[in-house]
């Protein structure tokens, strides 16, 4: 996969597969093996982990849906993008960008950062 859109837009499906051998199968198209995860909330590494974590957030956010917002910006092996989260039908709680680096057409690294979140 060598598509920066592609593997983008298939990171942002990854975060709304809740059929667990989906997700598995997309998290294998597009992170790398040893990939890591790190925002202020939460944390991962691995496929496996990338996996426990985005359950995590599909039982936490039941319901609602990431969307990519805006373009995806790359130059060499990093890429920069942003998304939203909410309602389908309604405005979005929370919102973030995201910097990673790109290995052999996969994610190998994610740095999120979050935009806007709901009060605790």
């Amino acid at each position: 996969m060598t598509d920066i859109n592609t593997l983008v837009s298939n990171y942002i499906a990854s975060f709304n597969e809740t059929d667990a051998d989906k997700r598995l199968a997309l998290i294998g198209e597009t992170f790398a093996e040893g990939a890591t995860y790190v925002d202020p909330l939460m944390q991962s590494e691995g496929r496996h982990g990338i996996d426990r974590m985005l359950a995590a957030v599909q039982e936490r956010f039941a319901g609602l849906t990431f969307k990519q917002v805006g373009k995806v910006d790359a130059y060499g092996d990093r890429v920069r993008f942003s998304w939203e989260l909410g309602p389908a039908d309604g405005p979005s709680i929370a919102g973030g960008t995201d910097f990673a680096t790109v290995e052999a057409g996969r994610l190998a690294a994610i740095v999120g950062f979050l935009d806007f979140v709901p009060a605790a």
